[in-house]
């Protein structure tokens, strides 16, 4: 988390201004919303469920969320890479300049091609910008969609042999608020992951240990995977995020975190024994 010397000019010059964190009841909205209500500062949480109400869909609930506001989490759902998103994300961050919010924080995907013409939306409204690339969350675990099949001890993945350098949400949520409350991560762009890649093989032994109980990898191909995306009401796009495992584009450790915090990130045993203690994966 950014330090108090780091903050403190910072709320000086800005004031009390509101930041509107989008998704701010996700897995790094969530934590990003409160490390800045920890600092003092005010939040507006940007949900189909907030106050007012944002949808991304709906661009008419915009300008009313971003009324008053200095500066902005901007996260889109399902993904930066959907079609769709550029075009809505450059929309929307001219309105947030033009509005006075002037501190645009992307959280875009490490990797994704598609992801890069929304960054690029969002550098050409004008903002104060800064891009906090990711992958895979360790939180996919316990938090999202990886739960049940750890539940049930089995993780069917198509990702084969394949290795990915989990990244645990709580640095993501670090670097994010470091780059809504200091000036000097204006213009970077940080890709950020874990300390060391791990295959599915080696996620389902970590769980195994830490759960006391067996939890098996099984390999399965992209389409059988699209069909349980299918079958849960889920997006089938979401089977295409997989390539980025299975091309090995991600493979490799960065070190966005050491960059703009000063500190290695947070391992994958780490976040296992924690999780594990809150009994989440507990039958």
């Amino acid at each position: 988390m950014t330090n108090a010397q780091n903050v403190q000019p910072n709320l000086q010059r800005t004031g009390t201004k509101t930041t509107l964190v989008i998704g701010g009841t996700g897995k790094t909205g969530r934590r990003v919303a409160e490390r800045l209500t920890a600092q003092g500062l005010p939040v507006r949480v940007g949900s189909r469920s907030g106050e007012p109400p944002f949808v991304w869909e709906d661009p008419s609930t915009w300008e009313a969320a971003i009324e008053g506001v200095g500066a902005v989490y901007v996260t889109y759902y399902p993904d930066l890479a959907f079609p769709g998103a550029a075009e809505a994300v450059g929309a929307f961050s001219e309105l947030a300049v033009k509005k006075g919010a002037r501190r645009l924080v992307l959280l875009s995907g490490r990797g994704e091609q598609g992801a890069v013409i929304s960054e690029n939306k969002l550098k050409e409204s004008g903002a104060d910008w800064t891009v906090v690339r990711a992958s895979w969350f360790d939180q996919n675990f316990n938090e999202s969609f990886f739960l049940e099949p750890v539940l049930a001890g089995e993780l069917a993945m198509p990702t084969a042999d394949a290795v990915e350098p989990f990244v645990d949400a709580d640095d993501i949520a670090d670097v994010v608020t470091a780059a809504l409350t200091d000036d000097k991560h204006f213009g970077r762009t940080y890709e950020l992951s874990g300390p060391r890649s791990l295959s599915f093989h080696d996620v389902a032994a970590e769980l195994s240990q830490v759960t006391g109980r067996e939890i098996t990898y099984l390999p399965v191909t992209l389409d059988d995977y699209r069909a349980v995306l299918r079958e849960n009401g889920l997006p089938v796009e979401f089977a295409d995020l997989f390539g980025l495992i299975l091309d090995g584009r991600n493979a490799g450790v960065v070190h966005g975190v050491e960059e703009a915090l000063g500190r290695r990130p947070r391992d994958f045993s780490a976040f296992a024994r924690d999780a594990a203690a809150t009994g989440i994966w507990n039958v």
